[in-house]
């Protein structure tokens, strides 16, 4: 039997039979039988399965339904969109675009909609942006703690996690951007921007404050190219 066809075998398995993360699979030699399978070709269809985070292999325990975690996919997405970035490709404009339309679709359900709690959260973090700026530190991780809680209260976790794909793409490659970088206090007004569109419920203010957000790394990003792959951008994929 193909070890595809074990594998799907294996999945339909843990759907059929409606197993949690955690919940441990049958033994070796049961799925031996289930699948009229070699042992070696069981474990093989495991170990293809475990790095795709849909069975964890606790050795000496057992093999156990994974976390069924999307971070083989974001994993996935990201080195394609560096690896066609440093290739010539406009692979991380096309992520940028991709961002863009995701957040533009989404912020007008948010405008007037988000609870006080997380609005103060927000205004503290438009607060610290500005106070870094003030001081010359970088703004990137409160930019992107930004967005994380902007989108929080939607409960979407695919969507949580395809934006950090985008964060952590354009982390890799950002000493690599050509253009001028944006003026910190800019980036500042445009955060406050979002967040006051977003307050008083105007969901057509809120899209545009998106959309200049995104203008100056689009700028950015259009002009751009990279002449080879360095060495510590490499690096940064061994996690």
């Amino acid at each position: 039997m193909a070890a595809r066809d074990l594998q799907e075998r294996i999945k339909k398995l843990i759907i059929d039979r409606r197993l949690a993360s955690g919940a441990p699979l049958p033994t070796e030699p049961e799925l031996m039988e289930y699948l009229g399978a070699s042992r070696n070709s069981v474990r093989e269809a495991l170990k293809a399965l475990q790095a795709m985070g849909i069975v964890e292999i606790r050795h000496g325990f057992g093999t156990y339904v994974g976390p069924m975690s999307l971070a083989p996919m974001i994993e996935g997405l990201a080195f394609r969109t560096v690896a066609g970035h440093y290739r010539g490709e406009d692979s991380l404009l096309q992520l940028l675009e991709l961002r863009e339309a995701v957040e533009t679709g989404l912020v007008s359900r948010l405008a007037g909609r988000m609870p006080e709690a997380d609005l103060v959260e927000l205004d503290a973090l438009v607060d610290r942006m500005e106070e870094q700026a003030a001081r010359g530190a970088g703004l990137a991780e409160t930019d992107r703690a930004f967005h994380a809680t902007l989108y929080r209260g939607l409960d979407n976790v695919l969507l949580c996690e395809v934006l950090e794909a985008f964060w952590d793409a354009f982390h890799r490659v950002r000493t690599d951007l050509g253009g001028e970088p944006q003026d910190p206090k800019v980036t500042c007004r445009q955060h406050r921007e979002i967040l006051d569109a977003v307050r008083s419920g105007d969901s057509m203010r809120a899209e545009e404050a998106i959309r200049e957000h995104f203008g100056n790394i689009r700028a950015r990003l259009s002009t751009t190219a990279p002449q080879g792959l360095p060495h510590a951008t490499m690096n940064a994929f061994d996690r």
